[in-house]
């Protein structure tokens, strides 16, 4: 699956994208399976309410399925302006 951040949590994790392999089957069960990947994964995530999700580019709640996803985006909430 691929693994998408954006803004500060592509800054905070160091990467923008990811290659994983899971067994999660919801958006949280992902997020929780990342925390445990490494200390720039925990502290990026640790406030899931500056955290959105989109999967296969539909914006999403954490408790959406994963099944059949090809791409996960996780990035902070967008403002108007």
């Amino acid at each position: 699956m691929d693994l998408r951040y954006f803004a500060w949590l592509r800054e905070r994790i160091g990467t923008g994208h990811e290659v994983i392999e899971t067994e999660a089957a919801t958006v949280a069960e992902l997020i929780e399976e990342l925390k445990a990947r490494s200390e720039a994964h925990a502290f990026a995530l640790s406030d899931l309410g500056a955290v959105r999700a989109a999967v296969d580019q539909e914006l999403v709640e954490f408790d959406a399925s994963l099944t059949g996803a090809r791409e996960v985006a996780l990035f902070p909430p967008m403002t108007g302006g």
